[in-house]
């Protein structure tokens, strides 16, 4: 039986130099003359970045990481001669346990991989596999459903929206469907900016056609016949993919006029953005799609009424997107078997910061914010002490020990001072200064905010100023008040998202570390020495202490 290595292809691990390891490793097994016995393919995203670059050996599983190009031979030889290479293997930290296959990684066994199944066991950049694996079988189906009844099927599964706000799906698209006018759009929003985020784009780059077959299940369901996939050119393998991928789909009849032979027509254009987070609010987004500058305009009307070109609009972001394949095929009742009584499925996260396992992970809704940290992400680097995880990106909120046992899903975030939000989790450590946590996440929404609103333009820079004069050590009493009273204000004013959830970190900090903000705004004190200013200030005055 021919065998398949699978050398991961995502951003993470071709960083990490998997191109030139899958050359070496071409020209290895065409020298042995193994190039019939073994298939060699270039993938997505296998998840765990830490470890990469990452080969995969199916059907057995066999789990290698950390391969080097100059590896290539040792490798090969092991193939050759039908053993595991066993100094390529995973070593598990706490035992230093050698294991084979990837499914007794540690930071594998409690995921739910649904949405990333494909993502690093297919070749993204041939829709063959796409459909060897079920690809399009989905849109199919839908086809041959009446698009009330693919919408009430969305529905029934709970899916909700993967970037952030979590509206219901289905009732988005029936919005959509029910706007008077014949012409309408889909759009999906790859957009992805939070600082540490990369779930959307691992997710377009390992199995774009799942992407693509959503947008087409969408645009049969509200009536559109033209989508536009609006991604950052920050991401130029993403959109190299997902390029190909179009135009593969249309070779084969699943884009164009008369689609399956079912009358539907749909066609799908790749607009780049130039890298503005304002443009993740839908307005922003659809403003920049029509050539004008991606600033938000106030809501009602809503895009799925008024949207691109004054036309009713649906707009999700890629991993919404990803999920309706599966609803489809699988059913609204199992989907939704799936996660809490209020949010259903699975969701990716991007896991980052001061944590042993970094990487991409998908989790049933409802998981513990302590069994993504400790169990997939193997604790805390160094054996420091966990003090906290930014959820949500800028956006989102900060969290600490005494949620670790919180489930993860859409309200209990909400009701602990955070959000979902697109997928970020940053953990921090004792080191971490939070001070200092929240004037980075609020310098990056200053700067990104596109000034049209001046509660959103001139609030986030007066809060900025604040929050700089307390890691400089010249903080006023009366600081924490202001900094509570101003974020009031920029939330309950501010025209879009953005100004909207700018404060969220500032807030969330304060509350669950408010003696770290005392200690700099009173003693002029960084309890975690990362701000420069203060620690100078704690040197010169211990060194005249010692004069004394």
């Amino acid at each position: 039986m021919k065998k398949t290595i699978l050398i991961c292809g995502g951003t993470g691990c071709v960083s990490s130099r998997s191109r030139p390891l899958f050359a070496a490793l071409k020209r290895e097994l065409i020298a042995r003359g193994l190039a019939d016995k073994f298939q060699l393919k270039f993938t997505g995203c296998h998840g765990f970045c830490e470890q990469g670059p990452l080969v995969l050996i199916e059907p057995d599983d066999i789990f290698y990481c950390q391969v080097k190009p100059q590896q290539a031979p040792d490798l090969a030889a092991a193939l050759q001669a039908g053993r595991v290479a066993e100094e390529l293997l995973y070593t598990v930290p706490e035992t230093g346990e050698k294991v084979k296959t990837r499914h007794e990684v540690p930071f594998y066994q409690k995921q739910q991989r649904l949405v990333l199944a494909r993502c690093g066991l297919i070749d993204p950049e041939n829709i063959e596999d796409y459909l060897a694996s079920g690809g399009y079988q989905a849109l199919a189906k839908a086809l041959t459903m009446a698009p009330e009844e693919v919408i009430a099927e969305i529905k029934a599964s709970g899916l909700r929206g993967r970037g952030g706000g979590g509206f219901p799906t289905g009732t988005k698209w029936e919005i959509t469907r029910n706007a008077p006018g014949t012409k309408k759009y889909v759009v999906c929003n790859a957009d992805e900016g939070d600082p540490g985020a990369f779930m959307d784009r691992s997710i377009c780059e390992g199995d774009p056609h799942a992407v693509i077959e959503g947008m087409l299940i969408a645009g049969y369901a509200i009536g559109a016949d033209e989508g536009y996939i609006y991604i950052r050119a920050e991401y130029p393998l993403a959109v190299k993919r997902l390029g190909i991928a179009l135009q593969q789909a249309e070779a084969k009849g699943y884009l164009g006029e008369n689609i399956l032979g079912k009358g539907f027509n749909f066609r799908i254009k790749i607009k780049q953005g130039a890298g503005a987070f304002v443009c993740g609010e839908e307005t922003a987004l659809i403003e920049s799609i029509q050539g004008n500058r991606g600033m938000p305009r106030p809501r009602p009307p809503f895009p799925a009424v008024s949207g691109l070109w004054g036309k009713p609009t649906n707009v999700n972001n890629v991993e919404t997107f990803a999920n309706v394949p599966l609803i489809i095929n699988q059913g609204a009742a199992r989907y939704a078997a799936i996660g809490t009584e209020k949010s259903k499925g699975t969701k990716v996260f991007a896991l980052t910061g001061k944590v042993n396992n970094t990487g991409l992970v998908e989790v049933p809704m409802g998981i513990t914010l302590r069994e993504i940290i400790f169990d997939i992400g193997g604790g805390i680097r160094g054996g420091k002490k966990f003090k906290a995880v930014q959820i949500g990106g800028p956006s989102g909120g900060c969290l600490t020990e005494e949620h670790l046992n919180l489930p993860i899903d859409y309200d209990s975030l909400l009701a602990a001072g955070a959000m979902m939000g697109s997928g970020g989790l940053v953990v921090m450590d004792e080191t971490t200064c939070m001070v200092e946590l929240a004037r980075f996440f609020l310098s990056f929404t200053r700067m990104e905010s596109c000034g049209k609103c001046t509660p959103c333009r001139e609030g986030t820079t007066r809060l900025l100023e604040i929050l700089q004069r307390l890691v400089e050590g010249k903080g006023q009493e009366g600081d924490l008040e202001r900094i509570e009273s101003l974020s009031r204000n920029i939330i309950d004013s501010s025209l879009c998202g953005l100004g909207q959830s700018a404060p969220n970190p500032v807030l969330s900090t304060l509350r669950y570390f408010r003696e770290e903000y005392e200690l700099h705004m009173r003693r002029q004190d960084c309890p975690a020495g990362v701000c420069k200013p203060l620690v100078r200030m704690r040197q010169r005055a211990a060194k005249l202490q010692a004069q004394a």
